[in-house]
């Protein structure tokens, strides 16, 4: 997610673009790869990089999410920014005297100029940052996390889930495919659109796309296969934040996800199932979406709602059959400093 725009204020998504242009989200401008055998000059090797995070972000999430199941975090160490940016970008203000102690610097900026002096792009997340020269490495947000299920498979835990498999990709990018585009990114066009038509245009398509993810999913667990894949990580991730901030600050208010059983069904079980709902932080996603985007919420009060304890109750999706993790097994617990805070939890039931 970056955050410049023509007028001043500071936008959301993965290179996004903003202003009185219609909504255009712009490609990874450093798309380096990190594989086994180095061949973009980043091998993998553990404990070489952090990733770098906003739990706000969607695009973020999806690297917090798949570097839970796979075990990674011990190969991978995890910067968490504060998720209300400064025009300087993400901060590190979470963190000790408002600086990451792995990498030394108080904005996420300094590792962009690390690695391009004088770099006039957007600030984006996930990013992942080459710790001894303190450079970016990539903020190719649709690659992050098909190489952490890839090329990082020697770094996996035991029992990992095969997020990626071979003999069901172009399923899965089939699939991902149309959810990327109407959905993950529908919600903003929507919600950043400038003008009646583009917004009813890119309304259309959210909720014409969620209503074929749901018909998909009304008698299978997942959505390719009967395990957990990249596909469910991505509409996950959009998902989660639907109710609490697409609907009514992106004015994608046809209906909400509560309202649709099988598309609330299944966020649920993905939310419950070890690796998804740990990760996910609702204070800081309306904490940074209503307060962040001052063109569409001038005013920055953040809502009290929605209301969150639905999350825990049960899905019965099990009845469908799968499992999430095949033949594996779920990650461990999560690391103490990784833990979600109370108030960004539903309240236990």
């Amino acid at each position: 997610m970056n955050h410049p725009s023509d007028s001043g204020e500071k936008g959301d998504g993965g290179n996004a673009g903003y202003g009185r242009k219609p909504f255009k989200r712009s490609t990874s401008h450093f798309a380096d790869r990190i594989t086994v055998d180095g061949r973009d000059g980043w091998p993998v090797e553990a404990g070489r990089y952090r990733l770098v995070v906003s739990r706000a972000c969607p695009w973020a999430s999806r690297a917090l999410v798949s570097r839970r199941l796979l075990g990674l975090e011990d190969a991978l160490s995890l910067g968490v920014t504060d998720p209300i940016q400064d025009d300087r970008s993400w901060r590190f203000t979470l963190d000790p005297d408002g600086q990451d102690p792995v990498l030394g610097i108080r904005y996420l900026s300094e590792a962009y100029e690390a690695r391009e002096t004088g770099y006039p792009g957007g600030v984006s997340v996930p990013a992942v940052v080459d710790v001894p020269s303190g450079q970016l490495v990539t903020n190719d947000f649709q690659r992050i996390t098909l190489d952490l299920a890839t090329q990082w498979s020697a770094l996996h835990r035991p029992g990992a889930p095969d997020l990626y498999p071979e003999r069901l990709r172009d399923e899965i990018d089939d699939v991902m495919e149309g959810i990327y585009r109407d959905v993950n990114n529908g919600v903003y066009r929507a919600g950043f659109a400038s003008e009646q038509g583009e917004y009813e245009d890119a309304y259309r398509d959210v909720f014409r796309r969620l209503d074929l993810v749901s018909e998909r999913l009304a008698g299978r667990r997942y959505l390719v296969g009967d395990t957990v894949t990249e596909a469910d990580i991505r509409l996950f991730t959009t998902l989660v934040r639907f109710d609490a901030v697409y609907h009514g600050h992106f004015k994608c208010n046809r209906a909400k996800l509560t309202e649709d059983p099988v598309l609330w069904a299944y966020a649920r079980d993905l939310y419950q199932t070890p690796g998804f709902g740990d990760t996910v932080d609702f204070d800081h996603i309306k904490r940074h979406y209503y307060g962040v985007h001052a063109g569409i919420n001038p005013t920055g009060i953040v809502p009290l709602g929605p209301d969150l304890s639905g999350w825990l109750t049960p899905h019965h999706r099990e009845e469908l059959g799968g499992h999430p993790f095949g033949d594996g097994t779920p990650p461990g617990p999560v690391v103490p400093a990784e833990e979600i805070p109370a108030a960004g939890r539903p309240p236990e039931r």
